[in-house]
């Protein structure tokens, strides 16, 4: 399941790159207008721009925007800086590799064939979907 800091990101950098003149948007303006917590928000934002996907002003005038165009944000970027690993089980993890403790064979494991093609379907998508496809 998604996580509300996912969620929350996504509805986040939705907002900001729907912006047309990309000006520096307060967290209170994002949070009111998607309805999230601005504490949490912030925290949200700050992983966000610690990643390079945003940049931030202080001051009158302030707040985040984003870095890059909406086109070259790719989702496997957003999903694997709020998500994490895109696969579910370890063994299959591109970027975060781990041998599964239980399991004596990874080529006769049904459960790791399945999550495979489970970890190929979701990067299909999030490959295939920049900021841009999902504002339009």
């Amino acid at each position: 399941m998604l996580s509300k800091k996912t969620k929350y990101g996504l509805k986040a950098l939705s907002y900001l790159a729907s912006q047309a003149d990309r000006q520096p948007v307060q967290i209170a303006e994002i949070a009111k207008h998607e309805n999230i917590s601005q504490k949490f928000l912030e925290s949200i934002l700050l992983t966000l721009r610690k990643s390079g996907l945003l940049g931030s002003k202080k001051g009158k005038g302030g707040g985040y925007y984003l870095i890059k165009d909406p086109e070259d944000i790719l989702m496997t970027d957003v999903m694997r800086i709020l998500e994490g690993p895109i696969a579910l089980v370890p063994c299959v993890s591109l970027n975060f590799y781990e041998k599964c403790e239980d399991c004596p064979d990874e080529a006769t494991c049904a459960v790791h064939k399945l999550m495979l093609q489970v970890r190929d379907s979701a990067l299909t998508v999030y490959r295939h979907n920049t900021l841009a496809d999902i504002i339009k």
